[in-house]
């Protein structure tokens, strides 16, 4: 009998979503009549049509397949040079970073890349996440076998944890005292859940540790498109020194509605560096390299020809028309928590409205109370985390009608 990975065996009963789907599910068949009325504010997934542009250039790639002249099989496992280069042109280049095409890797999302990163990152590496923090960046490593077991408030031993609170603004300081080095820093801005962003100042405290403690710093980069404040960097290679110490992941799913689609794309400098078990430095970026071209063959070619034409001149309209749209309805909603005198944050360089439960409520209390007091689904914080025990989140990918609706009900509260 073959043996299983036992490090699964360490993973809470669920992951958040997959739990949210269950409690949702559960209400519906026990409430068909208000299961009709039911608004889904909780799971980011977008609700708008593709771009025009992408679609036909998804249309266009097709047709290609159709014909012998113009038919493509297996293509560079780390992708096309076309999206390649538009992706470190126009992300990149036009912006004064330094990428070279090389050091982009298209993929299938930016949710992959963080369990596929640690193919190449040893199980020594002490890890640091934010509090509250998107599941996947803990549950990768518990998978990985890079922490120990749980603790009884979800967390898990060998883990570090930063605190993001209302106090701090939800941007996590780099850690201090008696435990503060660590290896691998995970860090999302604007942030997932809070809708949070961090200055440029902010961020070069973090460059400054990991230089200070040869660190690693995974950015997660997949809503800079919302950033709406010009002050704000976009990316972490904005900042001096961040080519050595940082790895950034991207999505094309919030910016061209690509979550269906799947195509993202990681970032890995040639310069930055990691260390053997005898002290010798390498470049992770061959190892990078090596792991997709064992382990992949990349994205179809007519998806890869679809994250092009995002970086048109009509795809850039029509991204930006939807972001317009989804941040619209960020505001909307933002002001209706507000309105019932709940304290909102985010929502404004974000898709994403971090709220204070009413005193008393946990999170998951104010989860069944939405949903069986104005059939809304939100987003319990504490399945983000210790730190997110008495928030919740909502999100505003949603249809403008839902959006309305949802700050209509809200009132009812």
């Amino acid at each position: 009998m073959a043996y299983l990975n036992e490090n699964y065996l360490k993973l809470q009963a669920g992951y958040l979503f997959p739990e949210i789907a269950r409690r949702v599910r559960e209400f519906c068949q026990k409430n068909p009549e208000a299961a009709k009325k039911l608004i889904r504010c909780g799971i980011g997934d977008v609700t708008e049509p593709l771009p025009q542009a992408a679609i036909d250039a998804m249309k266009r790639a097709a047709d290609e397949l159709g014909h012998r002249e113009t038919f493509h099989g297996y293509g560079p496992e780390q992708g096309y040079e076309f999206l390649r280069s538009a992706i470190a042109q126009h992300d990149f280049r036009d912006r004064k970073m330094d990428i070279a095409d090389d050091e982009i890797f298209v993929s299938d999302g930016s949710k992959c890349d963080c369990g596929f990163i640690l193919d190449i990152l040893g199980d020594q590496n002490k890890v640091a996440v934010p509090d509250p923090v998107y599941p996947v960046y803990v549950d990768t490593n518990v998978m990985a076998g890079h922490t120990g077991g749980a603790r009884k408030d979800g967390s898990y031993e060998g883990i570090v944890y930063l605190p993001c609170t209302a106090e701090n603004d939800f941007v996590p300081e780099p850690p201090r005292g008696s435990g503060e080095h660590v290896d691998l820093v995970y860090l999302c801005f604007p942030n997932n859940p809070t809708g949070a962003v961090a200055t440029r100042d902010q961020l070069a405290r973090w460059i400054d540790y990991a230089q200070q403690h040869d660190a690693l710093i995974l950015f997660d980069a997949a809503y800079e498109a919302y950033i709406s404040e010009t002050k704000v960097p976009h990316s972490i290679f904005e900042i001096d020194g961040a080519r050595e110490h940082a790895i950034e992941l991207r999505s094309f799913s919030k910016i061209g509605g690509f979550t269906g689609v799947r195509c993202g794309f990681t970032v890995l400098p040639k310069t930055v560096l990691a260390r053997t078990e005898s002290g010798k430095t390498l470049p992770l970026h061959p190892l990078w390299h090596r792991r997709w071209s064992t382990k992949s063959n990349s994205v179809s070619y007519p998806v890869q020809r679809a994250a092009e034409a995002l970086y048109s001149d009509d795809g850039r309209k029509q991204c930006r028309a939807l972001i317009d749209h989804y941040m619209g309805n960020a505001k909307i909603l933002r002001q209706a928590c507000e309105g019932i005198g709940l304290n909102a944050y985010g929502g404004e360089n974000a898709p994403y409205i971090w709220v204070k439960t009413p005193k008393g409520l946990t999170s998951w209390q104010m989860f069944d109370r939405m949903l069986n007091e104005i059939n809304v689904v939100i987003t319990p914080g504490t399945g983000f985390g210790a730190q997110g025990e008495g928030y919740f989140r909502v999100s505003a990918f949603n249809s403008r009608e839902n959006a309305e609706e949802v700050a209509r009900r809200m009132k009812k509260l």
